[in-house]
């Protein structure tokens, strides 16, 4: 059994224990992430829903995620409002319904091209396809 090491110098502190090959994973993906455009880091949901909810549909943003099991949330403007999803992080790799990726943003451009053709559904959308 390995112990997991603490939090590296940079990463912030509401990370749970991860091996030290998924530290690299995060790092990398949180660097990529923060010089992202749409990264909102520690936004609540009312607050992303209310950014969305005076933009066209489609438009999103990827926020830190206030459940404890998830690292990440992505609120996007659906048709009948903002909604949120949340992006798990498993063994590695980011993860969104059925695709999957060791970083974020390419996670999302993974989904955005994929969705053109094969809208996601969720739950959470009331049936709406996210595209």
């Amino acid at each position: 059994s390995i112990l997991p090491s603490p939090a590296p110098p940079g990463l912030p502190d509401r990370f749970r224990m991860f091996r030290s090959c998924e530290w690299e994973v995060l790092e990398r993906s949180l660097h990529i992430l923060q010089a992202s455009d749409f990264y909102w880091g520690p936004l609540s949901v009312g607050e992303a829903h209310a950014k969305l909810q005076r933009e066209p549909v489609g438009t999103y943003l990827v926020r830190d995620s206030s459940q404890g099991n998830c690292l990440f949330s992505l609120s996007v403007r659906m048709p009948t409002g903002p909604v949120s999803l949340r992006i798990s992080f498993q063994e590695g790799y980011f993860r969104l319904k059925n695709w999957f990726s060791d970083c974020v943003v390419r996670l999302l451009e993974l989904v955005v091209a994929g969705t053109r053709n094969n809208p996601l559904h969720f739950d959470e959308m009331g049936g709406t396809p996210l595209v």
